[in-house]
């Protein structure tokens, strides 16, 4: 009954994580940790590190759908997540210097707010008007808001994959499949770096638990990929803002249940 159980909240994460994944490049962490903590008693550093790695194969396979059906900008989002991983670092060690700057709640209605905005405030930027930028002026906007991404989530400590697709949508003005695609082809790296951490410092994690999360994500996520790149951008734009709100309103739940 008890691996039942444990099977159950795995697969079930790995839902949320991976139609987070697929439809909008969020992280895994934010929803696979706080269930696994919340309902399985895991050690909060554990379930991070399982979430981080659940999210490398399903960002990969998400990027890889996005980039076979030409809605992925490698050569910025390499200049990107360059700019992410160094300032992430910076960011960390400034939060380190400064007392109580922990944010808990910033993802968590940073993935809400972002689904509201995907629903009344649809991307409908075509790949014509992106192409209209300079390939300069593009790489200079890729590695100033990499640097801006990367120290904010390293301050705060979570919050990459919103970030990047407010940003990539709301500043750089991309088109929201793109947005997408260069997202989780960049996060499927960051999730490498800090899952090969966690377990570095930790060691193996449960790996009954590690496997079912990482099944179910790459499954949900391959499916999301896949429905989002043959939607039209109104279709897009309305399930993107639906499955945002909801699993910020589910991880809410979840955290309410922790008594955070």
């Amino acid at each position: 009954m008890e691996m039942l159980i444990t099977f159950i909240v795995c697969f079930t994460a790995g839902i949320g994580a991976g139609l987070g994944t697929g439809f909008a490049g969020m992280s895994a962490a934010a929803v696979i940790s706080p269930m696994l903590v919340a309902f399985l008693d895991m050690k909060p550093f554990e379930a991070i590190g399982i979430a981080l790695a659940s999210d490398v194969l399903a960002s990969a396979v998400s990027a890889w759908t996005y980039g076979k059906n030409k809605n992925l900008d490698i050569k910025n989002g390499l200049a990107m997540m360059a700019a992410v991983l160094l300032f992430t670092v910076v960011g960390t060690w400034t939060a380190s210097l400064l007392p109580n700057t922990a944010m808990g709640g910033f993802s968590v209605f940073m993935t809400m707010l972002l689904g509201i905005k995907f629903l009344i405030k649809p991307v409908m930027t075509t790949k014509e008007s992106m192409k209209s930028v300079s390939p300069k002026k593009r790489l200079i906007q890729s590695l100033l808001c990499g640097m801006l991404i990367g120290f904010i989530c390293g301050f705060v400590g979570a919050g990459g994959g919103m970030m990047m697709l407010l940003i990539l949508t709301s500043v750089m003005g991309y088109e929201l499949k793109t947005a997408v695609g260069t997202s989780v082809f960049i996060m499927s790296f960051t999730a490498l770096t800090g899952a090969a951490s966690h377990f570095a410092f930790e060691g193996i994690p449960d790996m009954f638990v590690l496997s079912c999360c990482v099944l179910s994500t790459l499954l949900w996520a391959r499916i999301a990929a896949k429905f989002a790149n043959k939607a039209s951008p109104a279709v897009l734009n309305r399930a993107t803002g639906a499955v945002l709100v909801i699993l910020g309103a589910a991880v809410l739940a979840v955290k309410f249940l922790r008594g955070e």
